[in-house]
Protein backbone atom coordinates (compact mmCIF):
# COMPACT_ATOMS: atom_id res chain seq x y z
CA UNK A 1 0.00 0.00 0.00
CA UNK A 2 2.65 2.51 0.99
CA UNK A 3 4.31 1.66 -2.69
CA UNK A 4 1.00 2.98 -4.43
CA UNK A 5 0.57 6.34 -1.98
CA UNK A 6 4.11 6.76 -3.09
CA UNK A 7 3.38 6.70 -7.14
CA UNK A 8 0.12 8.38 -6.68
CA UNK A 9 2.28 11.02 -5.15
CA UNK A 10 4.93 11.35 -7.24
CA UNK A 11 2.55 11.43 -10.32
CA UNK A 12 0.83 14.09 -9.22
CA UNK A 13 3.88 16.21 -8.60
CA UNK A 14 5.08 15.09 -12.38
CA UNK A 15 2.32 15.92 -14.34
CA UNK A 16 2.78 19.62 -13.24
CA UNK A 17 6.27 19.71 -15.92
CA UNK A 18 6.27 19.25 -19.34
CA UNK A 19 5.90 15.82 -21.02
CA UNK A 20 10.09 15.25 -21.39
CA UNK A 21 10.63 16.37 -18.02
CA UNK A 22 7.89 14.44 -16.83
CA UNK A 23 9.09 11.03 -18.79
CA UNK A 24 12.90 11.35 -17.10
CA UNK A 25 11.20 11.94 -13.74
CA UNK A 26 8.77 8.96 -13.95
CA UNK A 27 11.84 6.82 -15.59
CA UNK A 28 14.32 7.53 -13.07
CA UNK A 29 12.00 7.30 -9.88
CA UNK A 30 10.78 3.81 -11.12
CA UNK A 31 13.84 2.52 -12.17
CA UNK A 32 15.07 3.16 -8.35
CA UNK A 33 11.89 1.73 -6.82
CA UNK A 34 11.83 -1.14 -8.90
CA UNK A 35 15.57 -1.96 -8.02
CA UNK A 36 14.84 -1.38 -4.55
CA UNK A 37 11.89 -3.88 -4.15
CA UNK A 38 11.36 -7.55 -5.97
CA UNK A 39 10.67 -7.02 -9.23
CA UNK A 40 6.87 -8.35 -8.30
CA UNK A 41 6.65 -5.50 -6.21
CA UNK A 42 7.92 -3.19 -9.20
CA UNK A 43 5.19 -5.20 -11.47
CA UNK A 44 2.35 -3.83 -9.08
CA UNK A 45 3.86 -0.14 -9.52
CA UNK A 46 3.86 -0.67 -12.67
CA UNK A 47 0.25 -1.55 -13.53
CA UNK A 48 -1.10 1.29 -11.37
CA UNK A 49 1.01 3.69 -13.18
CA UNK A 50 -0.78 2.69 -16.30
CA UNK A 51 -4.24 3.37 -14.20
CA UNK A 52 -3.47 6.80 -13.07
CA UNK A 53 -3.42 9.92 -15.51
CA UNK A 54 -4.88 8.30 -18.32
CA UNK A 55 -4.45 11.34 -20.59
CA UNK A 56 -0.82 10.48 -20.36
CA UNK A 57 -0.68 7.73 -21.30
CA UNK A 58 1.46 7.68 -24.54
CA UNK A 59 4.22 9.01 -22.52
CA UNK A 60 3.58 6.14 -19.71
CA UNK A 61 3.51 3.29 -22.16
CA UNK A 62 6.89 4.29 -23.79
CA UNK A 63 8.38 4.94 -20.02
CA UNK A 64 7.08 1.95 -18.37
CA UNK A 65 8.59 -0.11 -21.15
CA UNK A 66 12.21 1.29 -21.66
CA UNK A 67 11.74 1.16 -17.62
CA UNK A 68 10.98 -2.65 -16.96
CA UNK A 69 13.72 -3.72 -20.05
CA UNK A 70 16.44 -2.18 -18.10
CA UNK A 71 15.40 -3.45 -14.64
CA UNK A 72 14.87 -7.11 -15.99
CA UNK A 73 18.46 -6.59 -17.47
CA UNK A 74 20.52 -4.83 -14.98
CA UNK A 75 22.42 -6.99 -12.76
CA UNK A 76 21.93 -4.28 -10.12
CA UNK A 77 18.89 -6.47 -9.20
CA UNK A 78 19.48 -8.82 -6.92
CA UNK A 79 16.31 -10.79 -6.67
CA UNK A 80 15.07 -13.79 -8.09
CA UNK A 81 13.94 -12.57 -11.90
CA UNK A 82 10.28 -13.13 -12.58
CA UNK A 83 8.89 -14.86 -15.73
CA UNK A 84 6.03 -13.02 -17.03
CA UNK A 85 5.88 -14.03 -20.71
CA UNK A 86 3.63 -12.18 -23.20
CA UNK A 87 3.36 -9.22 -20.98
CA UNK A 88 5.50 -6.90 -22.22
CA UNK A 89 6.28 -6.84 -26.23
CA UNK A 90 9.92 -7.25 -27.80
CA UNK A 91 12.14 -10.16 -28.81
CA UNK A 92 11.77 -13.40 -27.48
CA UNK A 93 8.63 -12.92 -25.21
CA UNK A 94 8.08 -16.45 -24.03
CA UNK A 95 11.91 -16.66 -23.02
CA UNK A 96 12.27 -17.77 -19.91
CA UNK A 97 15.49 -17.00 -17.89
CA UNK A 98 18.27 -19.13 -17.93
CA UNK A 99 18.54 -19.39 -13.80
CA UNK A 100 14.60 -19.44 -13.79
CA UNK A 101 13.41 -21.95 -10.66
CA UNK A 102 10.66 -24.12 -10.97
CA UNK A 103 9.99 -25.59 -7.62
CA UNK A 104 6.32 -25.58 -6.73
CA UNK A 105 5.42 -21.79 -5.00
CA UNK A 106 3.44 -23.35 -1.84
CA UNK A 107 6.24 -26.34 -1.38
CA UNK A 108 9.66 -25.75 -0.06
CA UNK A 109 12.36 -28.70 0.24
CA UNK A 110 11.85 -28.64 4.02
CA UNK A 111 8.32 -29.66 4.21
CA UNK A 112 6.50 -33.11 3.12
CA UNK A 113 4.72 -32.36 0.01
CA UNK A 114 0.94 -32.63 -0.02
CA UNK A 115 0.12 -35.10 -2.69
CA UNK A 116 -2.90 -35.90 -4.84
CA UNK A 117 -3.12 -38.87 -7.01
CA UNK A 118 -5.44 -39.00 -9.99
CA UNK A 119 -6.79 -42.19 -11.47
CA UNK A 120 -5.72 -43.68 -8.23
CA UNK A 121 -7.42 -47.43 -8.25
CA UNK A 122 -5.68 -48.37 -11.76
CA UNK A 123 -2.36 -50.51 -12.03
CA UNK A 124 -0.34 -48.20 -10.55
CA UNK A 125 -1.83 -45.64 -8.48
CA UNK A 126 -2.58 -47.65 -5.07
CA UNK A 127 1.20 -48.74 -5.14
CA UNK A 128 1.90 -45.39 -5.62
CA UNK A 129 0.45 -44.35 -2.91
CA UNK A 130 1.51 -47.18 -0.55
CA UNK A 131 4.92 -46.19 -1.74
CA UNK A 132 4.70 -41.91 -1.03
CA UNK A 133 2.31 -42.62 2.51
CA UNK A 134 5.95 -44.76 3.84
CA UNK A 135 7.66 -41.86 2.90
CA UNK A 136 5.92 -38.42 3.37
CA UNK A 137 2.93 -39.41 6.07
CA UNK A 138 0.10 -41.01 5.10
CA UNK A 139 -2.29 -38.58 5.59
CA UNK A 140 0.01 -36.55 3.38
CA UNK A 141 -0.68 -38.62 0.23
CA UNK A 142 -4.83 -38.81 -1.27
CA UNK A 143 -5.96 -41.24 -3.59
CA UNK A 144 -8.54 -40.49 -5.41
CA UNK A 145 -10.58 -42.16 -8.61
CA UNK A 146 -14.30 -42.18 -9.75
CA UNK A 147 -14.92 -45.50 -8.98
CA UNK A 148 -15.56 -47.17 -5.24
CA UNK A 149 -12.61 -47.89 -3.85
CA UNK A 150 -12.52 -52.03 -1.86
CA UNK A 151 -12.17 -51.76 1.62
CA UNK A 152 -8.60 -52.27 2.34
CA UNK A 153 -7.72 -49.53 0.02
CA UNK A 154 -10.52 -46.65 1.36
CA UNK A 155 -9.10 -47.93 4.91
CA UNK A 156 -5.27 -47.93 3.95
CA UNK A 157 -5.42 -44.06 3.50
CA UNK A 158 -7.05 -40.51 2.54
CA UNK A 159 -9.20 -41.36 -0.54
CA UNK A 160 -11.55 -38.99 -2.14
CA UNK A 161 -13.93 -39.58 -5.18
CA UNK A 162 -12.14 -36.80 -8.20
CA UNK A 163 -13.19 -35.98 -11.90
CA UNK A 164 -10.78 -35.11 -13.87
CA UNK A 165 -13.69 -33.90 -16.41
CA UNK A 166 -15.06 -31.89 -13.71
CA UNK A 167 -13.03 -28.68 -13.69
CA UNK A 168 -14.76 -27.54 -9.99
CA UNK A 169 -14.53 -30.12 -8.59
CA UNK A 170 -10.74 -30.67 -9.34
CA UNK A 171 -10.23 -27.00 -7.99
CA UNK A 172 -12.01 -27.48 -4.90
CA UNK A 173 -9.75 -30.73 -4.23
CA UNK A 174 -6.70 -29.12 -4.97
CA UNK A 175 -7.68 -25.93 -2.27
CA UNK A 176 -9.70 -27.91 0.09
CA UNK A 177 -5.98 -30.48 0.66
CA UNK A 178 -3.96 -27.81 -0.03
CA UNK A 179 -2.25 -29.83 -2.38
CA UNK A 180 1.31 -29.14 -3.72
CA UNK A 181 2.15 -32.24 -5.90
CA UNK A 182 -0.25 -33.78 -8.37
CA UNK A 183 0.51 -37.29 -9.82
CA UNK A 184 -1.99 -37.33 -12.88
CA UNK A 185 -2.73 -41.26 -13.85
CA UNK A 186 -6.76 -41.08 -15.05
CA UNK A 187 -6.53 -42.55 -18.75
CA UNK A 188 -8.02 -44.80 -20.96
CA UNK A 189 -4.73 -47.44 -22.17
CA UNK A 190 -4.44 -48.70 -25.70
CA UNK A 191 -6.54 -51.59 -26.05
CA UNK A 192 -9.64 -49.92 -24.12
CA UNK A 193 -8.75 -46.80 -25.96
CA UNK A 194 -9.18 -48.28 -29.29
CA UNK A 195 -12.85 -49.63 -28.32
CA UNK A 196 -14.23 -46.32 -27.33
CA UNK A 197 -12.16 -43.55 -28.73
CA UNK A 198 -14.89 -40.48 -27.70
CA UNK A 199 -14.61 -41.79 -24.07
CA UNK A 200 -10.35 -41.86 -24.56
CA UNK A 201 -10.39 -38.07 -26.23
CA UNK A 202 -12.63 -36.84 -23.71
CA UNK A 203 -10.44 -38.31 -20.77
CA UNK A 204 -6.80 -38.48 -21.75
CA UNK A 205 -6.95 -34.71 -23.52
CA UNK A 206 -9.71 -32.70 -22.13
CA UNK A 207 -9.13 -34.09 -18.70
CA UNK A 208 -5.46 -33.20 -19.11
CA UNK A 209 -6.02 -29.88 -19.65
CA UNK A 210 -7.97 -29.03 -16.87
CA UNK A 211 -5.11 -31.11 -15.02
CA UNK A 212 -2.56 -28.84 -16.72
CA UNK A 213 -4.93 -25.72 -16.04
CA UNK A 214 -5.36 -26.72 -12.36
CA UNK A 215 -1.30 -27.19 -11.45
CA UNK A 216 -0.23 -23.74 -12.89
CA UNK A 217 -2.96 -21.93 -10.77
CA UNK A 218 -1.90 -23.08 -8.42
CA UNK A 219 1.51 -23.97 -8.44
CA UNK A 220 1.79 -27.25 -8.24
CA UNK A 221 4.76 -29.88 -9.13
CA UNK A 222 2.92 -32.15 -11.61
CA UNK A 223 3.64 -35.62 -13.00
CA UNK A 224 2.13 -37.12 -16.09
CA UNK A 225 2.93 -40.67 -17.03
CA UNK A 226 4.15 -41.51 -20.89
CA UNK A 227 4.23 -44.58 -22.32
CA UNK A 228 6.53 -46.83 -25.14
CA UNK A 229 2.33 -46.00 -26.64
CA UNK A 230 4.04 -42.32 -27.88
CA UNK A 231 5.89 -44.14 -30.52
CA UNK A 232 4.92 -45.14 -33.94
CA UNK A 233 5.89 -47.61 -37.00
CA UNK A 234 8.14 -44.74 -38.28
CA UNK A 235 10.06 -44.39 -35.10
CA UNK A 236 13.49 -45.84 -34.36
CA UNK A 237 12.58 -49.44 -32.83
CA UNK A 238 15.92 -50.28 -31.23
CA UNK A 239 16.71 -48.68 -29.42
CA UNK A 240 14.27 -45.80 -29.09
CA UNK A 241 15.78 -42.38 -28.08
CA UNK A 242 14.22 -39.08 -25.74
CA UNK A 243 13.82 -37.51 -28.94
CA UNK A 244 12.71 -38.61 -32.34
CA UNK A 245 9.82 -39.17 -35.02
CA UNK A 246 6.71 -40.09 -33.24
CA UNK A 247 3.36 -40.30 -34.99
CA UNK A 248 1.98 -43.49 -33.28
CA UNK A 249 -1.50 -45.06 -34.75
CA UNK A 250 -3.65 -45.12 -31.48
CA UNK A 251 -5.95 -42.84 -29.30
CA UNK A 252 -3.63 -43.70 -26.24
CA UNK A 253 -0.49 -42.58 -28.17
CA UNK A 254 -1.96 -40.01 -29.57
CA UNK A 255 -3.21 -38.71 -26.48
CA UNK A 256 0.39 -39.17 -24.70
CA UNK A 257 2.29 -37.41 -27.39
CA UNK A 258 -0.31 -34.29 -26.27
CA UNK A 259 0.07 -34.66 -22.99
CA UNK A 260 4.26 -34.69 -23.44
CA UNK A 261 3.94 -31.21 -25.96
CA UNK A 262 1.36 -29.63 -23.50
CA UNK A 263 3.21 -29.94 -20.15
CA UNK A 264 6.64 -28.48 -22.10
CA UNK A 265 4.69 -25.77 -23.80
CA UNK A 266 3.23 -25.12 -19.81
CA UNK A 267 6.78 -25.01 -18.55
CA UNK A 268 8.32 -22.55 -20.97
CA UNK A 269 4.88 -20.42 -21.10
CA UNK A 270 3.96 -20.83 -17.73
CA UNK A 271 6.78 -21.54 -15.63
CA UNK A 272 5.11 -25.21 -14.74
CA UNK A 273 7.10 -28.07 -12.78
CA UNK A 274 5.61 -30.14 -15.36
CA UNK A 275 7.86 -33.97 -15.09
CA UNK A 276 6.85 -36.80 -17.18
CA UNK A 277 7.80 -40.57 -17.44
CA UNK A 278 7.70 -42.63 -21.01
CA UNK A 279 6.93 -46.10 -18.56
CA UNK A 280 7.33 -49.72 -20.65
CA UNK A 281 5.25 -52.41 -20.19
CA UNK A 282 4.65 -52.33 -16.09
CA UNK A 283 4.05 -55.62 -14.46
CA UNK A 284 2.84 -55.70 -11.12
CA UNK A 285 2.43 -58.36 -8.86
CA UNK A 286 -0.75 -56.90 -6.61
CA UNK A 287 -2.95 -55.68 -9.78
CA UNK A 288 -5.34 -56.85 -12.62
CA UNK A 289 -4.55 -56.28 -15.68
CA UNK A 290 -6.10 -52.94 -17.12
CA UNK A 291 -6.44 -53.21 -20.94
CA UNK A 292 -3.35 -52.48 -22.22
CA UNK A 293 -1.25 -54.38 -24.73
CA UNK A 294 1.96 -55.45 -22.64
CA UNK A 295 -0.53 -56.80 -20.20
CA UNK A 296 -0.03 -60.34 -20.92
CA UNK A 297 3.28 -60.21 -19.37
CA UNK A 298 1.12 -59.88 -16.01
CA UNK A 299 -1.50 -62.31 -17.13
CA UNK A 300 1.16 -65.14 -17.18
CA UNK A 301 1.43 -65.16 -14.11
CA UNK A 302 -2.19 -65.59 -12.41
CA UNK A 303 -2.41 -68.01 -15.37
CA UNK A 304 0.41 -69.77 -14.47
CA UNK A 305 0.02 -70.64 -11.17
CA UNK A 306 -3.57 -71.39 -11.23
CA UNK A 307 -3.77 -73.23 -14.34
CA UNK A 308 -0.59 -74.35 -15.33
CA UNK A 309 -1.11 -72.68 -19.17
CA UNK A 310 -1.45 -68.95 -20.63
CA UNK A 311 -2.79 -68.41 -23.91
CA UNK A 312 -1.12 -64.95 -24.93
CA UNK A 313 -2.60 -62.48 -27.49
CA UNK A 314 0.86 -61.58 -29.19
CA UNK A 315 3.29 -63.57 -31.31
CA UNK A 316 6.14 -65.35 -29.66
CA UNK A 317 8.47 -63.01 -31.17
CA UNK A 318 7.57 -59.96 -29.86
CA UNK A 319 9.92 -57.55 -28.03
CA UNK A 320 8.54 -54.77 -26.12
CA UNK A 321 10.20 -53.20 -23.09
CA UNK A 322 9.88 -53.78 -19.38
CA UNK A 323 9.73 -52.71 -15.68
CA UNK A 324 8.72 -54.25 -12.68
CA UNK A 325 6.61 -51.92 -10.44
CA UNK A 326 8.87 -51.25 -7.74
CA UNK A 327 10.95 -49.72 -10.03
CA UNK A 328 8.56 -47.78 -11.97
CA UNK A 329 7.15 -46.38 -8.58
CA UNK A 330 10.90 -45.77 -7.66
CA UNK A 331 11.24 -44.18 -11.15
CA UNK A 332 8.87 -41.65 -10.51
CA UNK A 333 9.60 -40.34 -7.30
CA UNK A 334 13.38 -39.96 -7.77
CA UNK A 335 12.53 -37.96 -11.04
CA UNK A 336 9.97 -35.70 -8.74
CA UNK A 337 12.62 -34.98 -6.31
CA UNK A 338 15.69 -34.42 -8.59
CA UNK A 339 16.89 -31.25 -8.71
CA UNK A 340 14.78 -28.53 -11.05
CA UNK A 341 18.53 -27.94 -12.33
CA UNK A 342 19.53 -31.75 -13.19
CA UNK A 343 16.82 -31.89 -15.78
CA UNK A 344 17.74 -30.95 -19.39
CA UNK A 345 14.44 -32.46 -20.63
CA UNK A 346 11.04 -32.47 -19.13
CA UNK A 347 10.11 -35.94 -20.53
CA UNK A 348 12.32 -38.91 -20.58
CA UNK A 349 12.74 -42.78 -21.12
CA UNK A 350 13.22 -45.29 -18.62
CA UNK A 351 13.61 -48.92 -19.16
CA UNK A 352 14.83 -52.34 -17.12
CA UNK A 353 14.97 -54.65 -19.75
CA UNK A 354 13.55 -56.06 -22.78
CA UNK A 355 11.90 -59.51 -23.60
CA UNK A 356 9.51 -61.48 -25.85
CA UNK A 357 6.57 -63.91 -24.45
CA UNK A 358 8.72 -66.61 -26.03
CA UNK A 359 11.71 -65.54 -23.40
CA UNK A 360 9.27 -64.81 -20.47
CA UNK A 361 7.95 -68.30 -20.63
CA UNK A 362 11.38 -70.07 -21.28
CA UNK A 363 11.96 -67.68 -17.80
CA UNK A 364 8.16 -69.12 -15.58
CA UNK A 365 9.20 -72.92 -17.11
CA UNK A 366 12.54 -72.87 -14.98
CA UNK A 367 10.32 -72.52 -11.49
CA UNK A 368 6.90 -74.38 -13.26
CA UNK A 369 8.42 -77.53 -15.58
CA UNK A 370 4.66 -78.08 -16.08
CA UNK A 371 3.61 -74.43 -17.93
CA UNK A 372 2.35 -74.83 -21.14
CA UNK A 373 1.92 -71.33 -23.40
CA UNK A 374 0.06 -71.26 -26.56
CA UNK A 375 -0.19 -68.31 -28.89
CA UNK A 376 -3.73 -66.84 -30.56
CA UNK A 377 -3.00 -63.68 -31.70
CA UNK A 378 -5.01 -60.75 -31.46
CA UNK A 379 -4.44 -58.90 -34.68
CA UNK A 380 -5.33 -55.47 -33.14
CA UNK A 381 -3.19 -55.56 -30.43
CA UNK A 382 -0.37 -57.34 -32.14
CA UNK A 383 -0.56 -54.59 -34.94
CA UNK A 384 -0.21 -52.07 -31.58
CA UNK A 385 2.75 -53.92 -30.22
CA UNK A 386 4.46 -54.00 -34.26
CA UNK A 387 4.59 -50.13 -34.06
CA UNK A 388 6.09 -49.64 -30.48
CA UNK A 389 9.63 -49.59 -29.71
CA UNK A 390 11.55 -52.87 -28.80
CA UNK A 391 13.66 -51.04 -26.43
CA UNK A 392 14.86 -47.95 -25.05
CA UNK A 393 17.66 -45.86 -24.56
CA UNK A 394 17.05 -44.57 -21.21
CA UNK A 395 20.87 -42.90 -20.72
CA UNK A 396 19.61 -39.39 -20.22
CA UNK A 397 17.65 -40.57 -17.09
CA UNK A 398 20.62 -42.25 -16.11
CA UNK A 399 22.99 -39.29 -16.62
CA UNK A 400 20.82 -36.53 -15.36
CA UNK A 401 19.01 -37.81 -12.49
CA UNK A 402 20.84 -41.17 -11.73
CA UNK A 403 18.44 -43.76 -12.52
CA UNK A 404 19.19 -47.12 -12.04
CA UNK A 405 16.93 -50.09 -12.60
CA UNK A 406 16.83 -53.35 -9.83
CA UNK A 407 14.61 -55.90 -11.49
CA UNK A 408 16.35 -57.91 -15.14
CA UNK A 409 13.81 -60.54 -16.36
CA UNK A 410 15.27 -63.66 -13.37
CA UNK A 411 14.42 -61.39 -10.78
CA UNK A 412 10.91 -60.12 -12.12
CA UNK A 413 9.85 -63.65 -12.63
CA UNK A 414 10.73 -64.74 -9.55
CA UNK A 415 9.21 -62.10 -7.80
CA UNK A 416 6.05 -62.51 -9.36
CA UNK A 417 5.45 -66.47 -8.49
CA UNK A 418 6.36 -65.88 -4.90
CA UNK A 419 3.82 -63.21 -4.94
CA UNK A 420 1.37 -65.72 -6.31
CA UNK A 421 1.79 -68.14 -3.71
CA UNK A 422 4.23 -70.06 -5.82
CA UNK A 423 7.68 -71.48 -4.48
CA UNK A 424 10.14 -71.12 -6.72
CA UNK A 425 12.56 -72.61 -4.31
CA UNK A 426 11.48 -76.06 -4.46
CA UNK A 427 10.70 -75.65 -8.05
CA UNK A 428 13.95 -75.12 -8.61
CA UNK A 429 15.40 -77.93 -6.59
CA UNK A 430 13.55 -80.36 -8.54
Amino acid sequence: MGILLAVLRHWATCCSSSSAAAQRSISGWLRRKMEECTVMAGFTVLFVSFWVLEENMPVVIRTLRQTVCHVLQSTACHCRKAALPGLFPGPSPWQLPADASFHSASFSETDQPRVLITGGLGQLGVGLANFLRKRFGKDNVILSDIRKPSDHIFHSGPFIYSDILDYKNLRETVVNHRITWLFHYSALLSAVGEANVSLARAVNITGLHNILDVATEHNLRLFVPSTIGAFGPTSPRNPTPDLCTQRPRTIYGVSKVHAELMGEYYYYRYGLDFRCLRYPGIISADSQPGGGTTDYAVQIFHDAVKNGKFECNLKASTRLPMMYIDDCIRATLEVMEAPAESLSMRTYNVNAMSFSPEELAQEVLKHVPEFQITYNVDSVRQAIADSWPMNFDDSNARKDWGWKHDFDLPELVTTMLNFHGFDTRVAQAN
